[in-house]
């Protein structure tokens, strides 16, 4: 087995002496790259984002932003990764450096405070000034500014792409105008010239230090065979949740073992009757692979947590941890999804509606993968999905509720509604959906629908949100998506 090794904008580096449960960020800053840095250690700041290759859609290589906080750095190993250090072009000796035009345009436009942020925002930026589909909108016939919406600027630049990274010295309009203000990579950039070649194949890793072991096998046959033979193993893909035990609670685990690069959970299918996405597909890649032809996930997306988050985290992972409070279960549960398990002996598919048994427990045997998720086809027309936080982006749901709905000739035919937040797992709403099926889209049905609908789960007080607020949202989600559907559909 080669040696576990990174490379670290343009250097070769060995990942030993690190122990297994190493981060990216300390990992970095052992090594004098102290742009990255630890903010909250849970994914939510961005300030320890970094630039990791992967294999693009458009390009043979995208380059995308990444907590570092959150990623064992063994994950990483036979990758690459770039720095806010490594973005600019080192100047003569004796000279300082050429800033990244990404740098350039923080830097004159005021986008640094205390700073302690900005290596962060620079790199979830240069992640998107590399993207290879962003294109500057054209200029109106008039000569005024070119028109866009408030949340994408005139140069194409996805705001959404900074909605991982927090800015604790509210600094967010200079930071905007500087992503808004950024050109396109010129033909000698080298991480732009870098998009054109594939990024290095997975590697199996076997790092073992002090006791401890990171695996990441080859095929899905060795993982499962690992898993059998290791009970105790921690299964990770993104490390979006691992990542936070390990740095929050001093999770240490004997064996991890890492599956997110599996050729055989990492595929995407459309057929007649379904839709089938491989486990360990990240959000990001699924988004941007399936061009809103599932609305309902489509609506999910921008919600699911940030940007950086959704670079790294799975659909797989979100199932696999059992919260009730994750933002997948309850769409997926609206659009009557299916989960396909793996163990040594073969597959097996549950109904998601089937597959929560408790809090944080499921159907899934010792020895199990989930290695995808099945959704059947055709689609319900009208669908929505609606997430109470208390933020906008970036943030855990008090409530979250998802719909999808057959209205035919003014009657409801089918109803599947899911829920978040109201139980010890994600739930359908079945007397909902029955007080919905058969009756004709008024206002005096989804009045009645939604009083059944209050008394759905099993709400709690929290830090969150009270037991009666989110009983409150729960009806008036419903009541929310009535008012939201066209006449049409309902006539």
């Amino acid at each position: 087995m080669v040696a576990a090794r990174i490379t670290v904008n343009g250097k070769d580096t060995p990942i030993e002496p690190a122990p297994p449960h190493t981060s990216v960020l300390d990992f970095l800053r052992e090594r004098g790259l102290t742009g990255t840095k630890e903010g909250c250690a849970e994914g939510e700041c961005g300030a320890c984002s970094v630039l990791v290759a992967r294999p693009g859609l458009d390009k043979p290589t995208d380059w995308v932003a990444v907590n570092a906080c959150l990623v064992p750095v063994a994950a990483l190993d036979g990758q690459e990764v770039v720095t806010s250090e490594g973005l600019a072009t080192p100047g003569a000796p004796g000279t300082p450096p050429t800033l990244h035009p990404v740098q350039e345009e923080m830097a004159v436009r005021g986008g640094s405070q205390c700073g302690y942020c900005t290596p962060g925002f620079v790199c979830s930026m240069a992640a998107e000034y590399y993207r290879p589909d962003r294109c500057a909108h054209a200029e109106p016939a008039d000569g005024g500014d070119p028109e866009h919406d408030p949340e994408h600027g005139p140069n194409g630049f996805d705001l959404h792409s900074l909605s991982g990274n927090l800015c604790r010295c509210t600094g967010y309009r200079p930071i905007r105008d500087a992503a808004y203000a950024v050109g396109t990579p010129t033909e000698d950039d080298p991480l732009a010239r870098r998009r054109e070649h594939s990024p290095p194949g997975p590697a199996a890793t076997s790092y073992t230090r002090d006791g401890s072991a990171f695996l990441r096998p080859g095929t899905l046959a060795e993982a499962l065979r690992l898993l059998r033979e290791r009970p105790d193993a921690v299964v990770v893909a993104g490390s979006t949740d691992w990542g936070v035990e390990v740095n929050l609670r001093a999770r240490r685990a004997p064996c991890v073992v890492a599956v997110d690069r599996l050729p055989e959970l990492r595929g995407l299918d459309v057929t007649s009757d379904s839709v089938v996405i491989g486990a360990a597909q990240t959000l990001t890649e699924i988004e941007r692979r399936l061009g809103g032809t599932v609305p309902l996930l489509a609506d999910l997306f921008p919600q699911f947590a940030s940007r950086l988050i959704r670079n790294s985290a799975t659909l797989g992972g979100n199932l696999g941890t059992g919260s009730p409070i994750g933002d997948s279960p309850p769409v997926l549960l609206a659009l009557e999804a299916s989960v396909v398990l793996a163990d040594a002996d073969g597959d097996r598919e549950v109904p998601l509606r089937d597959y929560f048994t408790g809090y944080r427990q499921s159907v899934r045997r010792p020895g199990e993968l989930i290695r995808a998720v099945r959704v059947p086809l055709p689609l319900s027309p009208v669908t929505a999905f609606h997430k109470i936080a208390k933020r906008r982006f970036d943030d855990i749901s008090s409530v979250a509720v998802a719909f999808a709905l057959d209205i035919e000739d003014g009657i409801v035919r089918k109803a599947r509604i899911g829920l978040g937040g109201v139980a010890a797992t994600p739930i359908r709403a079945l007397a909902a959906e029955a007080a919905l099926e058969g009756k004709p889209w008024t206002a005096g049905t989804v009045e009645a629908a939604a009083g059944v609908l209050r008394a759905q789960g099993t709400p709690m007080d929290d830090h969150r949100a009270s037991a009666g607020y989110r009983s409150a949202m729960l009806g008036q989600s419903l009541l929310k998506l009535y008012a939201q559907t066209p006449e049409a559909v309902s006539s």
